[in-house]
Order: structure tokens, then C-alpha cells, then sequence
């Protein structure tokens, strides 16, 4: 039976399953990537919910696994040449998710990096610009009076969005007809931002219909559906 002692964050959230991926996390956007990955894949694992009202992820144990506090974060037991391998920011996870099934990260060089690169344009891009927005159009940031960094992030969000527009044109995905990393990085970006964020109008969400397209067609995959909700809210 593998053993995930040595490993401080089973101290706190203990693995009924350590020969699965443990996947410590919250359905947040960035969360959600993860757990849709897993979900797309197969492969076997086990959620433990970081529950950030009670600030699960500032403990020691879950910094312990990730520095930086911040969720999705996993433990993979067979890594690696075999050996357990503990793994934190979202977009890494993806890749390794990829390269570890096969799926979803092509093995042709040239479309492999293509995927690369929008993952990267969602890390550096779509998720922290739709995350600023996101604060300054829903919470604390609403009541500002001076509206400058609101409309910043309004704007930046709009140039993003005609950027991804313009790419699905005449593609169902990112890589074309293949659904990959690339997208799967964004859908939950994209969900919040006209969803839980409340951002849809102040964008002009109805203008980027290719966008809207390859979302609806994006959350009606079943893992996708599942993926969502993974660990479910408290």
C-alpha cells in the first residue's frame, strides 16, 4: 500500500486512497481546471475540499504542499520513475496531467506548444485580468468611487475576449478540432465572468459569439459538467 505519511498536508486532509492522485482544491476557476482534467482523463483520485472559510489554505499543512496558499494543488503518488511527486499552480498541473495520460497535450511538437502557449495566455492573461475585473465589478472593488481601475480591467478583459473571438472564428477549440489543455484552462474563467462575476454586460459578453459558441459547446462535455462542482461547496 503506498505510503504518503512523510507528506505533512495527510496530517490534515488523510488519503482513504494514497495509491489515487490527491487533489486538494476548491470549484474556483483555477480549481476547476484541475478537477475537469481529472475528470476528462480518468484517471483515479481522491478530492480533499480547502475550504477558504477557514482559511484551509493558509495552514501549514497545505503550505507544506504549496508555498504560495493558493489552491488547485495535488499528490500524485505514482509520479515520476515511481516516486510520489507533489505539484502546485494549476497550468503545471494541466501539462503534467497531459504528458502523464497522453491526452489532451498532443504528442506532435508543433501542436503540443500551441497548447502550451494558450494555456500560457490564460495564466498571464484570462485569469488575472477576469479576476481584477471580477473584484471591481462584484465585490469590495464595486464601492470605489474613483472607477479608473475597474475600466482598466473592463477594457483589458474586452481585448482578451476580441483576441479569443477572433482565434475561434473558424475553429470548434483552440487546436482546432482537437479539445485540449488550452481549453479546458478557460472555460471556468470564461463561465465566471459572465456568471458568478456579473461581468457579462459591462463586457459587451453578446458581442463575442465565437466565444459564447465554444463555451456552450465547452460545458456540455459531461466531465466538464462534473468537473464544476469538484470538491463540492460546504
Amino acid at each position: 500500500m503506498t505510503d504518503l505519511s512523510a507528506f505533512e498536508i495527510t496530517k490534515r486532509w488523510p488519503a482513504k486512497h494514497p495509491d489515487r492522485i490527491q487533489l486538494y482544491s476548491l470549484p474556483t476557476p483555477n480549481g476547476v481546471k484541475v478537477s475537469i482534467m481529472l475528470e476528462e482523463t480518468g484517471l483515479p483520485y481522491e478530492w480533499h475540499l480547502v475550504d477558504f472559510d477557514k482559511n484551509d489554505q493558509k495552514t501549514p499543512e497545505f503550505v507544506s504542499l504549496n508555498p504560495n496558499g493558493k489552491i488547485p494543488a495535488i499528490l500524485d503518488p505514482n509520479g515520476p520513475n515511481g516516486a510520489p511527486l507533489a505539484l502546485f499552480e494549476s497550468g503545471a498541473i494541466l501539462l503534467y496531467l497531459g504528458e502523464k495520460t497522453g491526452k489532451f497535450l498532443l504528442a506532435d511538437p508543433a501542436a503540443r506548444w500551441h497548447a502550451v502557449q494558450w494555456v500560457m495566455f490564460q495564466m498571464g492573461g484570462v485569469g488575472p485580468m477576469f479576476g481584477q475585473l471580477g473584484f471591481f465589478n462584484k465585490f469590495a472593488g464595486k464601492d470605489y468611487e474613483d472607477k479608473r481601475p475597474r475600466d482598466r480591467y473592463v477594457a483589458e478583459s474586452k481585448r482578451l475576449l476580441e483576441v479569443m473571438d477572433r482565434w475561434l472564428a473558424d475553429r470548434d477549440w483552440f487546436l482546432g478540432n482537437e479539445y485540449s489543455v488550452a481549453d479546458i484552462s478557460m472555460l471556468g474563467w470564461v463561465r465566471n465572468l459572465i456568471g458568478f462575476y456579473e461581468a457579462g454586460e459591462i463586457v459587451g459578453f453578446s458581442a463575442y459569439k465565437n466565444v459564447a459558441a465554444w463555451l456552450e459547446r465547452g460545458l456540455a462535455r459531461p466531465a466538464v459538467q462534473r468537473g464544476l462542482n469538484i470538491p463540492p461547496r460546504p
